[in-house]
């Protein structure tokens, strides 16, 4: 089996906080690094005796073994070309960092530590590590067949070539690697320092990148990436440098003699070339790229500064709209700093209680009064206040938190359901995370048992995502809650690609119609037509429909009138907490809808 090719090494962390370690070992995962932890300088010594690292990033200060007396012990069996450390210290040009140096540390990073640089040097170590690692094995095979005949000469000088190609050049794509690329970095601003125009970095992320991965496997990934590297190739200049970062970053180095409009006009071109359908052993690929621009010198003339805010450019790109791209702007620092506050503190919110379920009611138009609720999750942060979803779920959907937040969702909700009469019905909403790890029939089951509630009253909604990852693993899912006795929903229904499709693969109890369809209602004619069939093919097939986000009461008598089944949304009632419910009911109770 190989090796995913987003994996950059074996690090080691040592730090007696705990937090911190978690913090790094994130961090340096997402960079494709498999992270081990140590909590003191005897327990990190133990590991090294055990396995190999590619590099150490080393505390100072700890409470038993120090991270000096640690590395004079390492150094005694590990020179700094064979294992690569790296100290952490909150005392700039301290006696710490220069006895550090003394003792045989290869570089240092203070503290607060700013992620961007420690990972650009402990990316560097490691390249070079593996460089050198690479060159070795490579001379000691020259150096066996030095003595072969005159004519194995010429093999020997190729060989030696090689070895020099491979420690510059990704071996997958043929492309420069990360060690060349910043030696191409490097000079490229030192021209640029010595009047040589503008230089514009494109950093370069593919979108979706592991779901073709994962789903499809490595070898299926390597061949995109190698497609994709041709394409990048083809889309720029003999003059411009092109590289593969690792996993499925890229990057890009353009000398930018007059404007700097001809950087947004090479991303637009990279953009489309990326995005164009791959036919791959079979398959047909759409992947997109998303792209981080910073300029030197306006943007930093250091090429660790100038690749650190081209990446928070990329990150802006990837989270307001996938398949774009942004150009680097001051203020990203610091939303890149309160974006990391604000993982730490989502973290910790769930074990300390922080979130908090509410209710919003969904009302049936043929006289039924509210048949049921939706469980809505809010964040009550101790010093921002209330966060809405908007902001934090995607983080933790990021984080691998959904799944625990979603698990005490389901929990939390079913059991407030019980304290409502038997017809009031519950609907929770489930992230195409919670699919894909294989615990979620066992935690609605965890949570019916719990609660005790009757099966019939759930619902699960789920959206068109969720699908796309692995159909046939979660249709069988869908047909195994169903088999509980729980009821299905498709949310958002309309605002896919393949809505209509899934219904005919999968009987859904309900479809729920998107709000941007809505809006508009019952004014303009394409959203009037689009809801007026989508509610006359669910009667047709059988389904209940639910239109969200009814506001106006021009909207609710539109719907009426076309046979919709149930409505939600601010003219019904705002969520609630749960408090609220039984008496929300009880003023409900035999009127046909409530006015917030």
């Amino acid at each position: 089996m190989t090796e995913a090719p987003s994996h950059q090494g074996r690090l080691l962390v040592v730090d007696d906080i705990a937090d911190n370690r978690t913090i790094l070992n994130r961090l340096f995962s997402r960079r494709g690094f498999e992270v081990v932890e140590a909590d003191d300088g005897a327990a990190a010594l133990a590991l090294i005796a055990e396995q190999q690292f590619d590099a150490v990033l080393l505390d100072v200060v700890m409470p038993r073994m120090n991270g000096l007396e640690a590395l004079k012990q390492i150094r005694a069996t590990h020179s700094p070309s064979a294992l690569p450390v790296i100290m952490v210290t909150a005392k700039v040009e301290s006696e710490d960092v220069v006895e550090a140096l003394e003792l045989g540390a290869n570089d240092y990073v203070t503290k607060p530590i700013d992620f961007a640089i420690a990972s650009a040097r402990v990316q560097s170590q490691v390249a070079r590590l593996k460089a050198e690692r690479a060159a070795a094995h490579y001379v000691q095979k020259l150096e066996r067949i030095n003595g072969q005949l005159e004519h194995e000469i010429a093999e020997r000088k190729q060989s030696e070539a090689i070895v020099r190609y491979m420690a510059q050049h990704d071996s997958l794509t043929g492309l420069g690697n990360r060690v060349q690329f910043r030696d191409q970095l490097v000079r490229a601003l030192a021209r640029v320092e010595d009047g040589g125009g503008k230089l514009a970095l494109l950093f370069i992320d593919l979108d979706q990148f592991k779901l073709i991965n994962d789903t499809l496997g490595h070898r299926i990934g390597d061949l995109l990436l190698t497609a994709v590297g041709r394409r990048l190739q083809h889309s720029t200049r003999d003059c411009d440098s092109v590289a593969r970062l690792g996993g499925d970053e890229f990057a890009i180095i353009q000398l930018v003699k007059e404007r700097a409009e001809d950087t947004g006009i090479l991303a637009d071109r990279i953009i489309k070339a990326i995005a164009q359908p791959y036919q791959i052993e079979g398959h047909q690929l759409l992947v997109s790229c998303s792209i981080g621009i910073a300029f030197a010198p306006d943007d930093g003339s250091d090429p660790d500064l100038l690749l650190a805010n081209a990446d928070l450019a990329l990150y802006r790109a990837k989270a307001e709209a996938r398949g774009g791209y942004r150009f680097f702007e001051v203020e990203m620092n610091a939303r890149a700093h309160a974006r990391r506050l604000l993982e730490r503190d989502l973290r910790d919110a769930l074990n300390q209680g922080q979130f908090e379920l509410h209710y919003q009611p969904l009302l049936n138009l043929n006289g039924g009064g509210v048949t049921g609720f939706e469980a809505l999750v809010r964040w009550n942060h101790p010093q921002r206040g209330v966060i809405p979803p908007l902001e934090f779920i995607s983080l933790a959907e990021e984080m691998g938190l959904i799944v625990p937040l979603g698990r005490w969702v389901l929990r939390d909700a079913c059991r407030e359901a019980m304290r409502w009469p038997a017809h009031v019905k519950l609907a929770v909403n489930l992230s195409p995370i919670q699919f894909r790890t294989g615990t979620l029939l066992k935690d609605v089951k965890d949570a019916l048992a719990a609660s005790k509630l009757d099966p019939e009253r759930l619902e699960l909604e789920i959206t068109e995502t969720a699908l796309l990852d692995d159909n046939k693993k979660i249709m069988q899912m869908l047909h195994e809650l169903r088999g509980l006795g729980v009821h299905i929903c498709m949310d958002d229904f309309g605002t896919g690609y393949s809505s209509l499709s899934y219904l005919r693969m999968f009987p859904f109890d309900k479809i729920k119609i998107d709000r941007s369809f809505v809006r508009d209602l019952p004014t303009n004619s394409d959203s009037s037509a689009i809801v007026r069939a989508i509610i006359g093919l669910a009667g047709n097939i059988g389904m209940v429909t639910t239109v969200e986000g009814v506001e106006t009461e021009e909207q609710y008598a539109y719907l009426k009138a076309e046979g919709c089944t149930e409505v939600q949304g601010y003219l019904i009632s705002r969520p609630m907490p749960a408090g609220d419910v039984l008496a929300a009911l009880a003023k409900a109770n035999g009127a046909e809808r409530q006015v917030a």
